[in-house]
This record gives C-alpha cells, structure tokens and sequence, in this order.
C-alpha cells in the first residue's frame, strides 16, 4: 500500500500536506486561559509564601483579570488582522515579543490610569486599597498577557528566517 493510496482513504491532499505538522494551531479560548492561570498562579504563591491576602486576592482579579482581558482583545486583533501584518509575521520572534510587551506595559499603564481617574470621578472620597495596587497589577499584566499571547502566537507560525 503506498502513500497515495492511505491518503485516499484518509481525506486526500490535504491529510497528506497536514500529517507532517505537530504544531499546534492558535485558539483563542486556550490562550487567554493559559494568560489569566500562567499569572494568578504565580501571584497566588507568592501571596501565599508572603501571607499577604491582598496579594492572594489581586491575583485572581486584578493581575489575573487583567491579564486575560489583554490578552482576549489581542488574541482578537491577532485573529483578524495581526497575521497581515507583515512585520509582525516575517520579523525575528523576539523582536516582536520584545514591541508587544512594551506595548502590553504602555496599554496596562494607560488602563490604570483610566481606572484610578475613573474610580476618583465616582468615589471620590472613599479611598479603595485596590486602586493603588493597579498601577503595578494592570503593566505586570500586560506585559504578561502580551508576551504569552505573541510568543505562543507565533509558534504555529512558519519561520521565514
């Protein structure tokens, strides 16, 4: 039995062009799991070693919420127009790791921002704990999200160098 004749039986060319590869394809819903678990994880241990609850708390919330909320917008924008974009898909992979992650740090601080100014504008004297801590959580967050995101991202991708 030859090649030729399995692949007729198993779907044709295209089983034969995708039986090569074990890369696993890019899904959207695994890779934001993995982006809020990879970082409330971690901040959970080290809330737990240190003792320090608000740090067990802010990692289920605002270090691990934040960090699956980027990388969803950006798996989103990767999905639709991130693979047209040929530096993205041609350029070294850790130069492109190294933009999204700058990028993931300037998108978390500008959140805090927004959400430390907001909070201010609804609550103005009612000072809240977890308000101070955004200003760590959201970049942390987003320099996670998005170096998780691209470095995974470009994984399945064909190398071109």
């Amino acid at each position: 039995m030859n090649r030729m004749e399995s692949a007729d039986k198993r779907g044709g060319a295209s089983y034969i062009a995708s039986a090569g590869s074990r890369a696993k394809s890019f899904v959207l819903w695994r890779e934001v799991a993995m982006a809020y678990i990879s970082p409330a994880v971690m901040a959970g241990i080290g809330g737990l070693v240190t003792a320090d609850k608000g740090l067990q708390i802010a990692a289920l919330t605002t270090i691990g919420g934040a960090s699956a909320l980027i990388a969803w917008m950006l798996g989103l924008w990767l999905r639709s127009a991130g693979g047209k974009n040929r530096w993205i898909a041609g350029a070294n992979r850790l130069i492109v790791t190294g933009t999204f992650t700058l990028g993931g740090i300037a998108f978390g601080l500008l959140a805090a921002w927004a959400t430390a100014y907001l909070f201010g504008i609804l609550r103005p004297f009612d000072p809240a704990a977890w308000v101070d801590r955004v200003w760590l959580d959201f970049p942390m967050s987003g320099a996670i999200a998005s170096t998780i995101m691209i470095w995974r991202w470009r994984s399945p991708q064909p190398e071109t160098n």
